[in-house]
């Protein structure tokens, strides 16, 4: 994730940020530039974007402060991009529900932005309803938040659904333990289902089919069959060898989803690293791949040995900070050579289905 400056008065901001602290302009996030932008009103709801100096409006969604996008001033639409996405959200006058779609919100937000930065194809279904993407967020009929009669994370010919429970912390954190994850998190769970949105768009119908299934898999075993012997025997014994996690190990398609969030959770923090000019140099030891300067642009870097030399060292560091102040690791993964093979897969297979977009 890039961080931003106000374009009025030079103050560090974050994506989510809706207005300067110190300047007081509101502010929107532009999409097609990947920009945060210092607005002025102008009218009752026209706002002229400091960064491009053109009008827009705000996305629908802002009245909830759940969206800090812009529309152009002269669309038909009501929603942003990443808005337009939606076809079903929470009941708002269910208690907590606002608060919960916010903090989805949050994390689906950056799963476009990160999309949109790699370059790949972000169309809604109410665009296209053969190869577009929509959300529905949904309660579990037996939470205190009732919404929906059926309520789970999942993707399906494009339609990705998330249990609205798990912007809970609490219950987020249950859902951890019983299922013994190391890692379990909104934005997560949004980048592994859009592996499988994915998967249907670049890989399914094309040539890299093959290639896919050598480091994959074969995904024509029964995937109904692939999970219930997961969740009765447990992973391959040897799964710590050939997959980035256990759950990776259950079929070719979860390894494939799994494998691809691991990708994008790799490619936006290593965007962070570098907008904050961070630098990996031990002061004791001699290894020198646990060095590190992180000085390029992830989402647009052709050589994914690049990637992998800033992430190792990166996350040993990180590791030792989460841990100084008593918490977990922050990445506590291992990436063994074939799991790097197969995000080199990945990254080589988003190079070649860019599209234009932001920069």
């Amino acid at each position: 994730m890039k961080l931003f400056e106000c374009q009025h008065c030079g103050q560090l901001l974050y994506f989510e940020n809706t207005r300067c602290e110190r300047c007081g302009r509101a502010l929107g996030y532009l999409p097609g530039e990947a920009v945060l932008s210092a607005l002025s009103q102008e009218g009752r709801d026209r706002w002229r974007a400091a960064a491009v100096d053109q009008l827009f409006r705000l996305c629908a969604n802002a009245a909830h402060d759940a969206c800090n996008w812009l529309v152009p001033a002269d669309s038909i639409e009501h929603f942003c991009l990443a808005c337009r996405l939606n076809r079903t959200i929470p009941n708002l006058d269910a208690p907590g529900n606002r608060l919960r779609w916010q903090r989805i919100e949050a994390a689906k937000h950056r799963l476009v932005y990160g999309l949109l930065r790699l370059g790949l194809p972000v169309v809604s279904k109410a665009a296209d309803p053969q190869a577009g993407l929509a959300f529905d967020f949904l309660a579990d009929p037996g939470a205190a938040f009732h919404e929906s009669a059926q309520a789970i994370i999942g993707h399906s010919r494009g339609l990705i659904t998330i249990d609205i429970a798990e912007a809970d912390d609490g219950e987020r954190e249950r859902h951890r333990l019983d299922m013994a994850e190391p890692y379990r998190t909104l934005l997560g769970h949004f980048r592994h289902e859009i592996g499988h949105y994915y998967w249907e768009r670049l890989i399914r119908d094309g040539p890299p089919l093959e290639p896919w299934r050598a480091l994959f898999g074969d995904e024509r075993q029964d995937y109904g069959a692939s999970l219930e012997r997961h969740y009765a025997a447990g992973p391959p014994s040897n799964w710590p060898e050939r997959f980035v996690s256990a759950y990776a190990g259950a079929h070719a398609w979860e390894d494939w989803a799994e494998t691809w969030a691991h990708y994008l959770h790799i490619v936006d923090t290593l965007e962070t690293a570098n907008a904050f000019g961070l630098r990996v140099d031990p002061k004791t030891g001699r290894d020198p791949t646990l060095t590190t300067m992180l000085d390029f642009d992830p989402y647009t870097e052709s050589d994914f040995a690049i990637l992998i030399q800033a992430w190792l060292p990166l996350t040993f560091a990180l590791n030792s900070l989460s841990q100084s102040m008593g918490h977990s690791a922050f990445y506590p993964f291992l990436l063994v050579p074939p799991v790097i093979e197969k995000m080199r897969f990945i990254h080589e297979t988003v190079r070649r289905s860019r599209v234009p977009g932001p920069s």
